[in-house]
């Protein structure tokens, strides 16, 4: 499993959450109405430093992880975050890992 964020969405983290350089971000899987991956669920966000991360990456200084016990809920998939101007906001988009690497703008 990968994850791939996009300068713009990084820009976004730090501006909506006011992290500073150095921050964590943990993405999570989280009961939700509504579904991304999986109906029932959807990716959680906080800011905490890691415990048992599994898969991370940085952008623009702000670190992005998944805890092992996390990692279930993107089996299959890698994981692009993305800016999407028109919304104001991220999105997240999984990639089936057969077509990993694929960034989408």
């Amino acid at each position: 499993m990968e994850m791939l964020i996009s300068n713009e969405a990084a820009a976004w983290f730090k501006r909506e959450l006011a992290l500073p350089e150095g921050a964590y971000i943990r993405l999570f899987p989280r009961y939700s109405s509504g579904g991304g991956l999986h109906p029932g669920f959807s990716l959680g966000i906080a800011n905490e430093p890691p415990g048992r991360q599994a898969v991370q990456t940085e952008q623009a200084g702000i670190v992005f992880y998944m805890e092992e016990q996390d990692l279930w809920y993107m089996e299959g998939y890698n994981l692009s975050i993305v800016y999407s101007e028109a919304e104001d906001d991220i999105e997240y988009v999984y990639v089936p890992e057969a077509a990993a690497g694929v960034l989408k703008e």
